[in-house]
C-alpha cells in the first residue's frame, strides 16, 4: 500500500505564487513517476507536470515557463512550485504516483487552490 499526502494549497491572488508538496510512502519500488493533476469544476482532471525517479520531468502547456516541478529521491516528496497563477489554475490539484514494476498507480486526496480577489 501507498499513501500520499499533499500539503500547500490555499488562497492565492492572481499572479501570485504558491508551492505544493506531495509526500509519499509505503511500498514504493526504486522506478516511478509522480505527476499533479488538477481538476477544476466542471472539468475533467488533467496532468499539470510530472517527474520520474531520475529526474526526467514533463510539463503541460498551461505549466511551462511558470510551473516548476522538482522531486527529493531520499524523502520521496514532489514539489509543484506555481509562479503568476492565472484564474484558470484554480483548481483541486492531486498528487499521482505510477509504479511501473507493480502496475498500479495511486492517488492523493488532493489540495484545494483557489483565488482571492
Amino acid at each position: 500500500q501507498v499513501q500520499l499526502v499533499e500539503s500547500g494549497g490555499g488562497l492565492v491572488q492572481p499572479g501570485g505564487s504558491l508551492r505544493l508538496s506531495c509526500a509519499a510512502s509505503g511500498s514504493i519500488s526504486s522506478i516511478y513517476v509522480m505527476g499533479w493533476y488538477r481538476q477544476a469544476p466542471g472539468k475533467q482532471r488533467e496532468l499539470v507536470a510530472s517527474i520520474s525517479n531520475v529526474g526526467t520531468t514533463m510539463d503541460a502547456d498551461s505549466a511551462k515557463g511558470r510551473f516548476n516541478i522538482t522531486r527529493d529521491n531520499a524523502k520521496i516528496t514532489m514539489f509543484l512550485q506555481m509562479n503568476s497563477l492565472r484564474p484558470e489554475a484554480m483548481a483541486v490539484y492531486y498528487c499521482n504516483i505510477r509504479l511501473p514494476s507493480f502496475g498500479r498507480d495511486y492517488w492523493g486526496q488532493g489540495t484545494q487552490v483557489t483565488g482571492s480577489s
